[in-house]
């Protein structure tokens, strides 16, 4: 077809070392099936396209714990895993895995070429070394206390807690994951990229991105703000890509430059299938094609500044148009954990349910802007309320009537009333939202408003009333029919990126081709005696018994994965005049605000009796400021000042970590600037 819109959509690469739980669901692959079932149908060319990501530390730890090769481990989770996403519905074109012989040769030109081009920064420097072990610890091996926000379990390479970027050099007190001994420092030589040499090219681009998120372009500010430093693209390890340089033995390609380029090799892998080997060309050679990477926010540093400027270096490479990153998923109120069991694996829910109703569920509450919670009841909730009592039993409603009262036939439309030709121009108001929601990446409201359709199409039905008309006055019967038919057979297309199966049950009942394009969608779908059926129910009722399952089932396996409450060890002992030397001092908090372009950070005001402190603590995410305005707390009074996001922070607030993750305040009832001893 001549001009259509040639679009590559790419979701990140799951790590091979697990199956995909709900978190994973929601982060960056739900919403770009969302996006690509929708932009099929407008006849658009697009690719979709994923694959495990096989290398990195999670791939040898999890090998080390189970005494197994890590071939063995993404072997195992790269078939789990593609398997899972087809069962559940997710299009990808191609799902390939960054061990492949394909993979490694594309990554390595990659490399190669960007050497070639005098690129990399070639750099002795110490890194931390594990004696016991006899190995350079690559990030995730090591584990210490944020300097940012003092959370003791921080990793090398990242705070889980409050999202700072960190090396393992920066941690305080690090230790090895591997054998639990303090590492050493010791040389190694190794090659970087000097993103802080191309900043200013990237921050141009980076001005000419349009409709970016504002959490992935603050995100994104704030890195280029603090200023891009120089990044490893290799390390020491013996698992994953070789570095392609008779001097490197013994290094592979860091997961963070390779990973990414597994859209690449994944999209070529594609090509070859389809018996077309220069086909991948089209989508990363091709200017005319656009480029969107489906992410959750953990990732928008590799792809909105590493893989751009990796493919910018390299030149001949389209950029990514936009990068839609969602926040976290929470679960029951919690933070999801797979160490803690606190997680709904995706296979286990397809056990007991239907993709669709999770599709829609999800798809309802996710972290778009902001992170979110699911929980089973309000999956109830969605299912009972809205699919089965709104979508369902309107459909049913229009499908029955016709059946028993009008031959199984779409009735003539005879003088339609005001009301009558109101509610019809609804299916094309509602197209154009939910159309606008998909183009804008607003999958919630796209679900929203298609949604909003069935409302008005219920309300519709119940105040023309054909139960009464189809007796005493049986042409305004006809019209009520005709147009609510005509509503259920938009929404039976409208809804197909969200509802794929059921919509496509629905248009069973229609007579409808599966293969329709979003133009088909309008008033005017079905044709006056078009034959329709009433057929099955669509969407089942869901018992509390059912989700009270679910819900004891997710405490049960958390109770299981960790029977006594996660306690960090105990830290080595100290000397008594070392403690001395810390300042502890009783606090009130007067004022709390957010720090502009940051998720985590607050800017607090505090009254330590002495003097009133500004310190800044990632907290966010688990408090709001306009509830901090008292908050007695304990503050660390004699931390030398440093700065966070360009406000320095004068203490620390100490906190303590509940075992589902969740953060309390160390209080104190002593009045401010009372010492803590």
């Amino acid at each position: 077809m001549p001009n259509r819109k040639r679009i590559l959509v790419t979701s990140a690469l799951p790590y091979a070392n697990g199956p995909i739980h709900l978190g994973h669901l929601a982060g960056a692959y739900l919403t770009p099936d969302f996006y690509v079932r929708y932009k099929r149908r407008t006849d658009a060319d697009v690719a979709f396209i994923c694959g495990s990501d096989e290398h990195g530390v999670p791939i040898t730890i999890a090998a080390e714990k189970e005494g197994v090769t890590p071939q063995d481990i993404v072997d195992r989770y790269h078939g789990m895993n593609k398997k899972v996403f087809e069962d559940f519905g997710i299009t990808f074109d191609y799902y390939g895995r960054t061990s492949s012989k394909v993979h490694h040769e594309t990554s390595q030109e990659f490399f190669t070429t960007l050497h070639k081009k005098g690129f990399f920064k070639k750099k002795t420097e110490e890194q931390l070394y594990d004696a016991k072990a006899d190995m350079f610890l690559p990030d995730r091996y090591v584990k210490g206390t944020c300097p940012n926000c003092g959370y003791e379990e921080a990793y090398g390479d990242q705070c889980e807690k409050c999202g700072t970027s960190l090396s393992p050099t920066e941690l305080i007190d690090p230790v090895s994951a591997l054998s639990g001994e303090k590492p050493e420092l010791k040389k190694t030589e190794h090659w970087y990229m000097p993103l802080g040499d191309v900043q200013p090219k990237l921050e141009k681009w980076i001005e000419t991105r349009e409709n970016w998120k504002p959490n992935v372009m603050g995100q994104v500010k704030s890195w280029l703000t603090d200023g891009l430093a120089d990044r490893a693209a290799t390390r020491d390890l013996t698992w994953g890509v070789p570095v392609p340089l008779d001097e490197a033995e013994g290094k592979v390609l860091y997961v963070w430059f390779d990973a990414p380029i597994g859209y690449v090799s994944a999209t070529k892998e594609w090509a070859q299938e389809q018996g077309k080997p220069e086909l991948w060309k089209d989508y990363w050679q091709n200017e005319d094609t656009e480029l969107y990477h489906f992410i959750g926010k953990d990732n928008i540093v590799f792809h909105c500044i590493m893989f751009p400027v990796i493919l910018m270096e390299h030149g001949d490479y389209v950029l990514p148009k936009n990068v839609p990153a969602n926040e976290f998923l929470n679960l029951e109120g919690k933070k999801l954990s797979t160490s803690r069991g606190w997680a709904v694996w995706l296979h286990e829910y397809l056990e007991e349910f239907e993709p669709d109703l999770l599709r829609y569920a999800l798809g309802t509450t996710l972290p778009e802007s902001k992170d979110s919670d699911f929980s089973w009841k309000d999956f109830q909730m969605h299912i009972n309320t809205e699919l089965a009592d709104v979508l369902g039993n309107f459909t049913n409603r229009s499908l029955s009537f016709t059946a028993n009262y009008a031959e199984g036939k779409v009735p003539e439309l005879i003088e339609p009333s005001d009301l009558d030709q109101e509610t019809l121009d609804a299916i094309e108001d509602q197209k154009e939202k939910v159309t606008q929601a998909y183009e804008n990446f607003r999958f919630k409201e796209a679900i929203n408003e298609t949604m909003n359709l069935a409302r008005i199409g219920n309300r519709y039905f119940t105040e023309t009333e054909p139960w009464k008309t189809r007796k005493n006055d049986p042409v305004k019967c006809g019209n009520t029919l005709y147009v609510s038919l005509q509503i259920s057979a938009a929404l039976s297309c409208l809804f197909d990126p969200i509802l794929p199966a059921k919509m496509k049950q629905l248009r069973a009942q229609f007579g409808l081709s599966d293969d329709f394009s979003w133009s088909d969608i309008n008033a005017n779908m079905l044709a006056e005696g078009t034959a329709v059926t009433q057929g099955d129910i669509l969407f089942n009722k869901i018992e509390d018994d059912i989700i009270e399952e679910q819900i004891q089932k997710l405490h049960d396996k958390a109770a299981a994965a960790d029977p006594t409450p996660d306690v960090p060890e105990l830290k080595k002992d100290i000397e008594f005049g070392d403690f001395m030397k810390i300042d502890l001092r009783a606090g009130e908090i007067i004022s709390a605000e957010k720090i502009e372009k940051s998720n985590k950070l607050l800017k607090l005001k505090v009254n330590i009796g002495l003097e009133e402190r500004t310190i800044v603590s990632g907290i966010a995410n688990d408090f709001h400021a306009e509830n901090l305005i008292g908050q007695k707390v304990s503050v660390v009074a004699n931390l030398a000042p440093k700065k966070l996001m360009g406000v320095e922070s004068q203490g620390m607030i100490l906190m303590a970590e509940t075992p589902e993750g969740e953060l309390k305040f160390v209080e104190t009832t002593a009045e401010p600037g009372s010492p803590i001893t």
